[in-house]
């Protein structure tokens, strides 16, 4: 058996194009939904719909590689790096700036050359230490180790084989056609396709020792960034590939084990980019409820603890607070007494900003206080009832 990289033809990939009309068509109508709303939410809201899926980005593309970040430390360093305000948030590891940085990097700047020397920056970035855990490995140049290269999932012990990637001896030339033919396809071949051709290309080269999944995705992202003529990303793809992990690495597997035609991984990349975009409109519509309830309380006096307790509950999502806020968590985020806690808390239902549920006793809990945002909708559907306080005396 080959691999993909071993056909006579290679890097010369075939598709069928009728195969793939009504995924792409599928895929530029939403995509042009998803577009035409976000041009409705104004620069401020924009801004903080791109943050969150900056950091659900962030978050998802290394949890695929098995590595779980605390996503504090990465709305700490995403706020640090677009100039938002971080007052009271913990200090960000180097490796998660480092991979902030790439993902602004590739987005942000879409529009200036890939090269060599970037995409050994932006590895090196993964690494700042020089270690991928315990080992020791190349950093911020292409790999050149024993071979074979071979990409794998799973615990230690039992992985499984997906595929190998070219030799180590290979990987300088096979590199400078990929960014050939980066700069020439541009013009040559649809954007979304050429987002899914350059996310394939690239894992199969494996370029790096270490990091190539996740500077796979960064480039899927600057091609679609490309595509889009749009430097603030309001999906996440890395997200969706999460939620179809199995699928993503059975589809590669396929792939490389065949011929040239990988028409079936662009139908894969289509449709699972084309349900990033369905999926968005629960993160749009949680920015907006946000912006929403600090619009209503603007004229509420607040201290800028309890402004910072409240927007952790906003922020957090159904799996991120689980067990709702107690007077020990509220201790905790504002650096504050059990007792403070209890007259803060005490404050805000005062003020309406939190209502009290019907439960009382040591099992009294809070709601943040939607019902007051628009008159007449169900603003709590949108924004996703996730915030559920509990208040332990």
């Amino acid at each position: 058996m080959k691999w993909i990289w071993q056909q006579p033809n290679w890097p010369d990939f075939v598709w069928k194009t009728e195969a793939l009309l009504p995924f792409l068509s599928k895929a530029r109508l939403e995509q042009g939904k998803l577009l035409g709303r976000t041009k409705e939410l104004g620069f401020e809201l924009s801004q903080e719909a791109g943050a969150d899926i900056l950091i659900e980005e962030v978050v998802k593309t290394s949890e695929i590689e098995g590595a779980y970040l605390n996503r504090d430390l990465v709305r700490s360093s995403v706020a640090k790096h677009l100039g938002l305000p971080s007052f009271g948030m913990p200090q960000a590891s180097r490796s998660i700036d480092g991979l902030v940085d790439i993902l602004i990097d590739a987005t942000k700047k879409y529009d200036q050359p890939l090269t060599a020397e970037r995409l050994r920056s932006w590895q090196a970035a993964l690494f700042p230490t020089g270690y991928s855990g315990l080992l020791r490995i190349q950093v911020g140049e292409w790999r050149s180790g024993e071979d074979p290269m071979q990409v794998v999932s799973g615990a230690i012990g039992k992985e499984n084989l997906h595929f190998e990637a070219v030799p180590s001896s290979c990987v300088e030339n096979e590199m400078d056609q990929f960014l050939t033919w980066w700069k020439i396809s541009l013009d040559k071949i649809d954007g979304l396709l050429r987002a899914g051709l350059a996310h394939f290309y690239f894992v199969t080269v494996h370029p790096f020792e270490d990091g190539n999944g996740r500077i796979a995705r960064a480039l899927t992202d600057m091609a679609l960034a490309q595509d889009e003529k749009i430097s603030t990303r309001f999906y996440s793809l890395s997200s969706q590939i999460m939620k179809e992990k199995k699928e993503y690495y059975d589809i590669l597997e396929r792939c490389q084990r065949g011929d040239m035609n990988i028409t079936a991984w662009l139908v894969w990349f289509l449709a699972s980019y084309t349900r990033s975009l369905e999926g968005s409109s629960n993160l749009i519509a949680k920015v907006l409820a946000k912006a929403s309830f600090w619009k209503y309380f603007s004229q509420t006096a607040l201290s800028d603890r309890q402004r910072k307790v409240l927007n952790v509950l906003l922020n957090a999502g159904k799996d991120e607070f689980e067990g709702g806020l107690t007077t020990r968590k509220y201790s905790s985020i504002a650096k504050v007494s059990r007792a403070t806690a209890f007259r803060e808390i005490t404050n805000l239902v005062e003020k309406k900003v939190i209502l009290q549920n019907p439960s009382k006793g040591r099992s009294t809990s809070y709601d943040l206080n939607w019902d007051v945002l628009v008159e007449g909708e169900d603003v709590s559907s949108k924004a996703d009832p996730y915030t559920q306080i509990k208040f332990d005396a």
